[in-house]
């Protein structure tokens, strides 16, 4: 008789896998991270890992995927907002916070030596996608209510937002002296200022409006 599966406790043993594979992918680049080390920080042995991962790659995109999937859950969470402008800026704000966990940095640096790999880059890819779906409807919202500037499309809009909010990241990566305690609010006072068209950065940070 085969042995039952417990569901919730396959998923959390899971989860403990990729913690440990994104502790060890932001401490030594995908080359040093072996699935030796991967385990050794799991606490669990090799064959545990190869049950659920069949291969390091796998286990790279299962962290890009569950990234990808918070991305889709902030649709339910923002469900009932009425301030499309408030609910842009608190994204890109919610997803520099993402950026604070120490291991990111070195995550974002060990998947950019594997970009080049076409499961790497379709699931990439599909992130992007995700964020920019979720932006697409609120820009749109803001653009109705005159809270969003309406010169440009809003698929462009989602756009630059993905931009900023990607090249935070990749700068939060490089740059020990730009991280997220000191560069946050600017980025979002940045964000506001492009919604809204025109103005200045002061009158982003202030929420005045001319």
């Amino acid at each position: 008789m085969a042995r039952r599966v417990d569901p919730e406790r396959h998923e959390a043993r899971r989860l403990q896998i990729i913690g440990a594979g994104l502790t060890v992918l932001a401490e030594r680049g995908y080359e040093g991270a072996t699935t030796a080390a991967i385990c050794r920080e799991a606490g669990i042995g090799s064959g545990t890992f190869f049950h659920y991962f069949a291969t390091k790659t796998e286990l790279v995109l299962a962290i890009l995927e569950l990234g990808t999937a918070e991305t889709v859950e902030k649709a339910a969470a923002l469900e009932g907002r009425t301030d499309p402008l408030g609910v842009l800026l608190d994204l890109l704000g919610s997803w520099a916070d993402d950026a604070a966990d120490p291991r990111i940095p070195g995550f974002v640096r060990a998947v950019a030596g594997v970009m080049h790999l076409p499961t790497v880059a379709a699931a990439l890819a599909a992130d992007d996608r995700a964020q920019r779906d979720l932006l697409l409807p609120w820009i749109e919202r803001g653009q109705a209510t005159g809270e969003v500037r309406t010169d440009l499309p809003p698929a462009r809009i989602a756009s630059w937002l993905a931009l900023l909010s990607g090249g935070f990241l990749e700068r939060v990566s490089v740059d020990d002296a730009f991280t997220v305690d000191t560069e946050r609010d600017l980025l979002v006072a940045t964000a506001r200022v492009f919604l809204l068209g025109h103005g200045s950065a002061a009158d982003a940070t202030t929420g005045t409006r001319r």
